[in-house]
């Protein structure tokens, strides 16, 4: 139970920590361009009006962006809790190796992502490009 709480503890630290960092992006980015896989859209902000005519390949590159955005914040969660706990680990030695455990596991947990985000803006481009002639979903 001890253990649990400890986690629950470092779980809501890095809430709080983090929380403030989305929240001022969203503010920021409210009536401006939105720039996703290339493709730009105009963002309506919080005014009440909603726009309604995304095109499928929008739809899908937000659906894969917060779907990556998600699992990133995690890796970089337990990147931090093997910190933390290499940092707590007074010496001993087996903590320590749970703590290089959880720093390899977050690292190689980054690189797939980044490397699922780089095969997922390839493929959405090909398609896109593809489909209506274009080089680039930006044009």
């Amino acid at each position: 139970m001890k253990k649990i709480s400890k986690y629950l503890m470092s779980f809501a630290i890095m809430a709080l920590l983090v929380l403030p960092i989305f929240a001022s992006s969203v503010s920021a980015q409210a009536n401006t361009a939105d720039q996703t896989f290339g493709i730009t859209t105009v963002s309506e902000g919080l005014n009440g009006t909603l726009d309604n005519t995304k095109s499928p390949t929008q739809i899908i590159t937000s659906i894969i962006n917060i779907a990556l955005g998600f699992l990133g914040l995690i890796a970089v969660g337990i990147i931090l809790l093997g910190g933390f706990k290499w940092m707590t680990a007074a010496g001993n030695e087996d903590k320590t190796t749970e703590a290089k455990q959880l720093l390899g596991a977050g690292v190689i947990g980054l690189v797939i992502i980044l490397a699922a985000w780089a095969l997922a803006t390839f493929v959405i481009q090909q398609i896109y490009g593809a489909t209506t002639g274009a080089a680039s979903v930006g044009n």
